[in-house]
């Protein structure tokens, strides 16, 4: 195995766990009615369906779905946009996770989704890190 294979195989990891922390951020989301409480939530649940809770847990999968098809088909086997999908994804994830944070601390206490907040933090910070180790010749 090559160190490129090697950088490339932890970069591939770090997606896939921000990828998962995605998903547990979903369920939390979901669990606790986001989409009750947070108008851009409410607006897309209801693009997708008149019931917002069927909306928001298809808009969910959809996401968690792309997300596996960045891992499966672009960053896994090291696709030449791999590196851009990949900071796409640490960009939109960190910057949800500090969303989340903050509209909890506006709000005073509890905002659905701020309990997995450091988990997208954590994790996109952790793919950020593997990113510029692994950009490194």
């Amino acid at each position: 195995m090559s160190i490129g294979e090697e950088r490339g195989r932890g970069i591939s990891a770090a997606f896939l766990a921000l990828v998962g922390a995605q998903a547990a951020h979903s369920i939390e989301e979901y669990a606790f009615r986001l989409f009750d409480v947070f108008a851009p939530a409410r607006f897309v649940s209801g693009l997708v369906s008149r019931d917002l809770a069927v909306g928001f847990a298809v808009a969910n999968a959809a996401i968690v779905g792309l997300g596996l098809w960045c891992w499966l088909a672009r960053v896994r086997p090291g696709h030449p946009s791999a590196r851009g999908w990949a900071w796409s994804w640490t960009v939109l994830e960190g910057g949800n996770g500090i969303g989340h944070t903050l509209l909890a601390l506006a709000r005073g206490g509890y905002f659905p989704g701020v309990a997995t907040a450091p988990l997208l933090l954590g994790s996109s910070l952790f793919l950020a890190w593997r990113l510029v180790k692994g950009g490194r010749r």
